[in-house]
């Protein structure tokens, strides 16, 4: 199977393909977010460690709209650091991005077998998150693009995620009043 996928599939075409791959986890998680929270949050609320509690009461409070516009404002950055990974083979950002969305899956995962229960984004992260994550690492690393110390190095790149997930849950807020305000 991965040597089909090795000849089919050029390693420009494999980046480029990080856009869908990251655009349908965040559908799943756009779609399900705010009716999972409306249908759970108050029996998993008392199961949460409190230091997560504020979070997740501000997470639970969040509408698909709000959500959606941090994923847009990702989505916009993702462009360029696409673009220069497949067209200019400068990879430490996306490679830092991708280890930072690898991580991401186990997050889902976590929350999942903590919560005993599906969680939004659980899905898509097993079945297309880490199948493209953990194939296009390999094909980066085979290819000689990369080197197993980059997957390190390349971290500092994936971790301006961090802030501009934050600014985007605050823009969404504002851009999109809740409903009840």
């Amino acid at each position: 199977m991965i040597a089909v996928l090795d000849n089919a599939l050029s390693t420009t075409s494999l980046i480029w393909l990080f856009l869908a791959a990251f655009m349908l986890h965040d559908f799943e998680e756009i779609i399900r977010i705010e009716p999972w929270f409306r249908k759970h949050a108050d029996k998993v609320y008392p199961r949460i460690p409190e230091p997560f509690r504020e979070p997740f009461t501000s997470m639970s409070r969040m509408t698909s709209s709000q959500f959606a516009v941090a994923v847009c404002l990702e989505f916009i950055l993702f462009i360029p650091i696409t673009y220069l990974a497949a067209e200019r083979g400068f990879y430490q950002p996306f490679v830092g991005v991708n280890v930072i969305i690898l991580l991401h899956v186990l997050m889902h995962l976590g929350q999942a077998i903590y919560m005993r229960m599906l969680v939004p984004g659980v899905a898509t992260a097993i079945l297309i998150t880490l199948p493209y994550g953990m194939y296009l690492l390999y094909r980066m690393i085979g290819e000689g693009l990369i080197g197993m110390t980059d997957l390190v190095s390349s971290l500092p790149f994936g971790l301006m995620l961090v802030p501009v997930v934050l600014a985007g849950h605050k823009l969404g807020e504002k851009l999109v009043p809740h409903p009840e305000d």
